[in-house]
């Protein structure tokens, strides 16, 4: 079987080599996840615009990376939960509080809706049970919130199926598995 490799930055097109000196000075590094997407161009820069476009709507970066966190739970995506948990805990969460996410019940009311809300469209396909949704609602979000929500769970489960396709080594230490 023909194995999918993390590419240099000699080996992808000129125009990934223009997203990966975005990423360089974005993050320091090229993570390898991201180099793999850049076999394709096309595939690096749709995600990353659809990434950023994101980033400007109503979730914070905290809770950003909570969705990261439980989707990549769901999915067992261990390069993502590796890099999500360090991201997550830049961004002000504990140790423990990123084990609960993962696990997809947290304290807090508002952050507990949307990680149970992500984490049901991530196990379901998208068909979450009516009480998630009520209880997204109820935290005060609205129809605008839930498809930027669907739209994040959408932008992990393409690196979590990334990684679960070509297993690329993780370049970030690793998450501690849940108890």
């Amino acid at each position: 079987m023909r194995k999918i490799t993390v590419p240099t930055r000699d080996q992808v097109s000129p125009e990934s080599q223009l997203l990966f000196d975005v990423l360089q000075k974005r993050a320091g590094k090229v993570p390898n996840l991201y180099a793999t997407m850049g076999h394709s161009a096309f595939a690096l820069k749709g995600f990353m615009n659809l990434e950023e476009t994101l980033n400007g709507g109503v979730f914070s970066a905290k809770e950003r990376e909570a969705i990261a966190l439980v989707v990549s739970e769901v999915n067992s995506c261990e390069y993502c939960l590796a890099a999500h948990t360090i991201l997550a805990i830049k961004r002000g969460f504990t140790k423990e509080e990123t084990h609960d996410i993962r696990r997809g019940k947290v304290a807090d009311a508002r952050l507990n809706s949307i990680i149970q809300l992500a984490k049901t469209i991530a196990e379901t396909k998208g068909k979450s049970a009516d009480e998630y949704l009520t209880a997204f609602y109820d935290a005060g979000f609205d129809e605008g919130a839930v498809m930027e929500l669907i739209g994040l769970v959408m932008v992990r489960l393409f690196t979590n199926y990334v990684f679960a396709l070509t297993n690329v080594p993780i370049d970030f230490p690793l998450a501690e598995p849940l108890n």
